[in-house]
């Protein structure tokens, strides 16, 4: 028994079919939690769920209707949710736009999870629950957020698009914990490392290379090492193992950041914008 922990959490995790998404939740289920795991490929899904006996979904965050049709299920099937898991996301190669004419890198990591954390907030308030983002220290060293330009058209590259929605996920952390703290959610951010996952697999960008070349094994780190942030944050207790709205890297918040990180105007600009878009 962990004193730390609450044991027996509903716990829904995006982009669970593959790397540190999958590993989280097998140690999660490990340690007796409710796990439902979302991912964009079926059979990828299906199979994690079937491996380890828990329910799945199956839904595109580069199709806005797909989101909203995940979130109508998940009501359905779980008036209480303790643990939001934001896992889903990637880094991109030429630029795109989805269906509903945004950037794919910015839609699929940003304004989707933004879209699926505002349609299931009746069950995360029920749950008192802790929301998590999976960030990345690229929102320090690629991050430049243009609120006149969320959509990337200016200059595009994979890697400012990744930066800037990751520091968008940082930025949403902060003002999701400031609009709704007082109602018992508790919101907070991580880098999980560079991971030897499928990430990175649909990109032109020189982080493919990092993440699938001959090399890989001096930079990256197991899935199971990625996830370990993830399960000790969804376990934790806020206040006590975390601070709730907090950016967290190795389990300790980050000192060095990107300075627009700390901008609470720009924080409540983007969440109005994106808003707006949806």
């Amino acid at each position: 028994m962990r004193d730390e922990f609450n044991l027996s959490k509903t716990i829904i995790i995006t982009g669970g079919s593959d790397g540190i998404g999958a590993a989280a939740a097998r140690t999660l289920v490990d340690r007796g939690h409710r796990v439902v795991i979302v991912g964009r490929s079926e059979s990828k899904t299906r199979k994690i769920a079937a491996e380890l006996g828990i329910p799945c979904y199956v839904a595109d965050f580069a199709d806005l209707a797909q989101v909203r049709g995940l979130a109508e299920e998940l009501l359905q099937m779980y008036p209480e949710i303790n643990v939001l898991a934001n896992n889903a996301g990637g880094i991109m190669g030429e630029r795109a736009l989805t269906t509903a004419g945004y950037e794919k890198t910015f839609q699929v990591n940003h304004l989707s999870p933004f879209l699926l954390t505002r349609l299931l907030m009746p069950a995360l308030i029920a749950g008192g629950a802790t929301i998590i983002q999976t960030a990345s220290v690229a929102a320090r060293i690629f991050g430049r957020l243009n609120l006149e330009d969320l959509q990337n058209a200016d200059g595009y590259t994979p890697q400012r698009a990744y930066g800037n929605a990751k520091l968008a996920n940082i930025l949403f952390t902060q003002e999701l914990q400031h609009r709704f703290g007082t109602r018992g959610i508790t919101a907070v951010a991580f880098h999980p490392g560079i991971v030897a996952s499928s990430f990175a697999s649909e990109t032109t960008h020189f982080m493919r290379y990092i993440y699938h070349g001959p090399l890989k094994r001096l930079f990256t780190v197991t899935p199971a090492q990625g996830s370990d942030q993830l399960v000790w944050l969804a376990e934790g207790t806020p206040g006590v193992t975390f601070h709730p709205g907090a950016y967290y890297e190795s389990r300790r918040i980050a000192t060095k950041v990107n300075p627009e990180m700390h901008n609470s105007q720009t924080a409540e600009q983007l969440w109005n914008a994106s808003d707006s878009l949806l």
